[in-house]
């Protein structure tokens, strides 16, 4: 039995992790850590597990194989590196941290301890991502030209998301650095690393942080990345498009399905396509790491470059210019 530590109720998503968890055979809750005590406290009392206010006692345990960190962004890199340099294998939510330099602080901390680092970006693991894949690499499309995912919710126009999720400081950014993740690792991974990125922001209800966002990714062969998010719509389909010199795919326009055209088909119109089976989740995959000492690679690979991208974006957004990923600090 792996034994996991909590760490921090702050995410939105943390009682997901949770959950999941408690859900895992091969897992178990076996302590709380919250940089608010009063929450960490309400929350241990409520799982039946101890609460530690101090960080370094928590990780100093035996008794603590594991850890799921859902703490404030700004405290990523802090937070990773004590509990990998304490021998606990780590699974994350996304972002990994907010700067290519911190993400490589991490990374090194656990490659010196040895543990298994995972991070979630469940959307590559949903059936249409392999699906959607799986066609790009059959080359029915050409040579891709375009690849736009859009991701947005009305979770400040509908007022269901926490206050602090407009804090800057614990943010490190609003709608993009959250939400806009997805379409940044789905882009990536469909399309590949781009060679520069633009950013526009919006700020519709005036918090500080953008609710409201567009990103450009350029790539040499003359291929565009489209990323749209925001907090401000509530009937905002999440979709995906590829786009070739050969053909065109359509998904969650607005159902659930995958529709391809292409000059390589006999069938000269729209075809829908099935899904495949859904891929573990990253929690399954974490596990998976940590019972066979096998390494995420990949997983790692596309998560330090959705900071890269991350980063790059909110440095165009300030400048109002393409910032080129060769630009920022290793």
């Amino acid at each position: 039995m792996i034994r996991v530590a909590m760490l921090s109720y702050w995410h939105v998503h943390a009682w997901d992790y949770t959950n999941q968890v408690q859900a895992n055979p091969n897992l178990e809750v076996a302590a709380i850590w919250d940089e608010l005590p009063a929450r960490g406290q309400e929350i241990a009392d409520q799982l039946g597990v101890p609460f530690f206010a101090d960080l370094d006692e928590l990780l100093a345990r035996t008794d603590i194989d594991a850890v799921v960190v859902d703490a404030p962004t700004n405290m990523h890199r802090d937070v990773m590196v004590k509990a990998a340099r304490a021998g606990k294998h780590i699974f994350t939510e996304k972002v990994v941290a907010a700067t290519l330099k911190e993400v490589n602080e991490i990374k090194a901390a656990v490659r010196e301890a040895g543990v298994k680092f995972t991070v979630s970006m469940f959307r590559l693991n949903e059936r249409y991502t392999p699906a959607i894949k799986g066609l790009i690499d059959s080359g029915i499309f050409g040579q891709l030209t375009q690849v736009r995912v859009r991701n947005a919710h009305n979770g400040t126009t509908g007022n269901w998301l926490p206050d602090h999720f407009y804090n800057r400081e614990q943010c490190q950014g609003g709608a993009l650095i959250d939400l806009g993740c997805h379409p940044v690792y789905l882009t990536r991974y469909l399309l590949g690393l781009p060679q520069s990125v633009s950013a526009s922001f919006g700020y519709v209800t005036g918090k500080e942080v953008e609710d409201n966002a567009t990103v450009t990714l350029r790539y040499e062969n003359g291929a565009v990345g489209i990323l749209e998010t925001g907090y401000v719509t509530p009937h905002s389909p999440f979709c995906i498009e590829v786009h070739g010199t050969e053909g065109t795919l359509l998904y969650g326009l607005p159902d659930d399905v995958i529709r391809v055209r292409s000059n390589k088909l006999e069938q000269q119109e729209w075809v829908t396509i099935e899904h495949v089976p859904n891929l573990p989740t990253a929690i399954e995959q974490w596990v998976g790491h940590i019972m066979n000492d096998t390494q995420p690679a990949e997983n790692n690979e596309l998560a330090t470059d959705l900071t890269r991208v991350m980063e790059a974006a909110y440095i165009s957004a300030a400048e109002q210019r393409a910032v080129s990923l060769s630009e920022l600090q290793e």
